[in-house]
């Protein structure tokens, strides 16, 4: 791979636009994405926790606005050197342009990421694996659909939605390149999971062809018929976001009494090293000093670390032979292995957080019985039923439907892209009335 075509500001299917002189073309890309409507409906999402009374934890929303930030440090700071190597590319890109393409990617990771979290992901899978329902829709389809549908991924569901005409998006190819961790579909029997880029999926058949088009503007190399090298810069926005989720679900966990202060400070202390200063943490007041302080260190340490390790793996990352976590790989490895472990057993299976992944696996489903039946109404006779449910469907998906000549796959992606779009009250609240729990 090289840098010059891996930073390709080309938009796919458009003609290149006319240099704008106060933003560049990645800067318009972290812009388009902030606006969206799929980016706005993150605020009621959850990252871990349901929404508290009692203090504010993250939502996906104030989640990737982190991670964005830490991707557009790590990106300036990996650019700044990368382009004293390759001094050429000076006189084209800025060590601004590294921080804008990965703050633009990183803003978007969790996009495609459904109600109830995790859980959400494996509650839109469950209804096609486990329910009669679901299933007897499999002769519908071939055999890649299917996969697609049998395993619901928020990344590919993510460069699903960046890449829908509705949204009018049209981002760069290094934005989409550099936003794609899994460059492979899910349906893809060679897989090798020691790679990291093929551990899970990053398009679904349905925009196979717009992600081959990505790839061969950037020309990412092929690992496989179905795989791909992963752009450089996607190995930054996973590091960013492995350094949120493990220092901020920490934190939030604290908060919420799920972890003592004291733990959370012997844990951070693992990271920061010599570093930390417990006389110093000791002179902070209130939780909320205490917490931010040792946040910032430790974000700032891991960023040096990982940063350090991309530059020197570059070559190996170019010619696509380094294919790791960096957060798998930096010395504070073990550290954040034993925050996650610990997070695990502590956070992640609270009550709280417990019931709102159950709750999630009776509500996703259950609308996506409810409303594929009401898609596939659309091909025949409807009862007067189906006919008030077409209604609730947006405007724009009951036009898609009108237009797809009885295609089930389409029609399944449709009806996945509403009930995946939805926020979780939404969600439940959608569920409750056209079950009839709730007026």
């Amino acid at each position: 791979m090289n840098w010059l075509q891996l930073l390709s500001s080309h938009r796919l299917g458009q003609k290149q636009d006319a240099p704008d002189q106060s933003r560049s073309a990645f800067e318009q890309d972290y812009d388009r994405i902030i606006f969206s409507h799929p980016f706005r409906r993150l605020q009621d999402k959850t990252q871990v926790h349901p929404l508290p009374v009692e203090d504010f934890v993250h939502t996906r929303l104030t989640h990737s606005l982190e991670v964005s930030s830490v991707g557009r440090s790590l990106g300036k700071k990996v650019g700044e050197q990368i382009l004293k190597r390759h001094s050429a590319l000076s006189e084209k890109f800025s060590l601004f342009d590294f921080g804008a393409i990965v703050a633009a990617a990183a803003l978007a990771h969790d996009l495609g990421n459904p109600p109830f979290g995790h859980a959400g992901e494996e509650a839109l899978s469950d209804y096609f694996v486990h329910h009669a329902n679901g299933q007897r829709l499999k002769p519908f389809v071939n055999e890649n659909q299917w996969q697609d549908l049998t395993h619901f991924e928020g990344n590919a569901q993510g460069f699903r939605l960046l890449n829908q005409k509705q949204y009018g998006l049209k981002l760069t190819a290094a934005t989409l390149g550099a936003f794609t961790k899994y460059p492979c579909p899910a349906h893809f029997p060679e897989r090798d999971k020691s790679r990291k880029s093929q551990k899970k999926f990053g398009f679904f058949e349905s925009e196979r062809e717009i992600f081959t088009n990505v790839a061969t503007q950037l020309e990412l190399p092929r690992q496989t018929e179905n795989s791909w090298s992963r752009h450089p810069l996607a190995f930054l926005v996973e590091a960013a976001d492995d350094i949120c989720y493990s220092i901020i679900d920490l934190e939030d966990g604290c908060r919420l009494g799920l972890i003592s202060l004291n733990d959370t400070i012997d844990l951070i202390a693992e990271v920061l090293k010599d570093q930390f200063k417990k006389d110093k943490v000791d002179r902070l007041i209130g939780l909320n000093e205490k917490l931010g302080v040792l946040r910032a260190l430790t974000i700032n340490k891991l960023v040096e670390e990982c940063t350090a390790l991309f530059l020197d793996e570059e070559k190996n990352i170019l010619d696509g032979k380094f294919d790791k976590a960096l957060t798998d790989v930096i010395a504070s490895k073990d550290a954040l292995s034993k925050i996650s472990k610990i997070s695990v057993e502590r956070i992640y299976r609270a009550r709280t957080v417990v019931e709102i992944e159950a709750s999630g696996h009776v509500v996703l489903p259950g609308l996506l019985e409810e409303f594929i039946e009401t898609g596939l109404s659309f091909y025949k006779e409807a009862s007067r039923k189906y006919k008030n449910l077409q209604l609730l469907l947006p405007e724009e998906i009951r036009w898609e439907l009108k237009q797809s000549n009885e295609s089930t796959y389409h029609t399944l992606r449709l009806i996945t892209d509403f009930v995946s779009g939805l926020t979780d009250r939404h969600a439940l609240s959608l569920y409750g009335k056209i079950k009839g729990f709730q007026r």
